[in-house]
């Protein structure tokens, strides 16, 4: 025979918990998005708190009060949490193992954000790549290179790698460059050449002064194909340094091809 009386006690008794469950979800849900813009909207007043670092913390948040949500509503059904958080932690470390490189990201991502070493728009040179940074986030650094090029970093290289933030210091720099030039006329009208491109490189402050000097001779055993190396030195805005040298080492290679040519062609049979 059916107990109607002890089924319809655990139905109600059950049923009271279920909806006591729903509602505290439904709370709980409301309360972590509401902590979330909160969150949000008192770090967008104040310029002190990076916008990565603000989403960051928000998430965060509303993670934490969804976990504290999500505990109390099992303990509604009498399920014992700490045998579950055993179980759970014993599933993390085994996911954790699995996920070492994944999760170093993420933990180099969280001291990123935490210290800052460089913020949005800033231009830097981190594991071999420069650009100017266009998101950061928990896992990858988003750059981006003059030519518009997307350069995605882990985190976990970018934290163990030394950062060049050229934004930090902002005025002007010293841009030097050095190079093999052959000795004489030929290495002196290249310099000139380059100096008269930098002077008219509009990312060049306006009283800038831009020089070329020997600072070594190379070989000069041979009088007419003698070597010498040559340091470009100009005063350039800190952000600009890495553009205005790679234009420079472009206009090197350039003219170096075209004195390479021109012996060539001097060196040919009835020239």
């Amino acid at each position: 025979m059916i107990n109607f009386d002890n089924l319809w006690a655990l139905f109600a008794f059950y049923g009271l918990n279920a909806l006591y469950a729903i509602v505290l979800l439904g709370l709980g849900w409301w309360l972590a998005r509401f902590i979330e813009r909160w969150l949000l909207r008192l770090a967008g007043r104040t310029r002190h708190v990076d916008p990565t670092i603000a989403d960051f913390l928000a998430s965060l948040m509303r993670y934490l009060v969804l976990a504290v949500v999500v505990i109390a509503v099992l303990q509604i059904f009498g399920i014992q949490t700490t045998s579950l958080v055993a179980v759970l932690g014993a599933a993390s470390l085994a996911i954790g193992l699995a996920l070492q490189g994944t999760l170093s990201n993420l933990a180099a991502g969280v001291m990123l954000l935490i210290f800052r070493p460089f913020k949005i728009g800033d231009a830097v040179e981190v594991a071999g790549k420069a650009g100017t940074v266009r998101s950061l986030s928990l896992f990858m650094t988003e750059l981006v290179t003059p030519a518009n090029v997307q350069i995605l970093l882990p985190n976990g290289a970018v934290w163990g790698a030394a950062i060049v933030n050229t934004s930090t210091y902002p005025g002007l720099a010293k841009m030097e460059l050095t190079f093999p030039a052959p000795a004489g006329p030929a290495g002196e009208a290249l310099a000139r050449e380059i100096v008269a491109a930098l002077q008219d490189d509009p990312r060049l402050a306006p009283e800038a002064e831009p020089a070329v000097a020997v600072s070594k001779l190379v070989d000069l055993s041979k009088p007419d194909a003698g070597v010498v190396e040559l340091t470009v030195s100009a005063p350039v805005a800190t952000a600009d340094v890495g553009a205005v040298k790679t234009a420079l080492m472009q206009r090197i290679n350039s003219g170096m091809g075209r004195l390479t040519a021109a012996g060539l062609a001097s060196d040919a049979p009835g020239s």
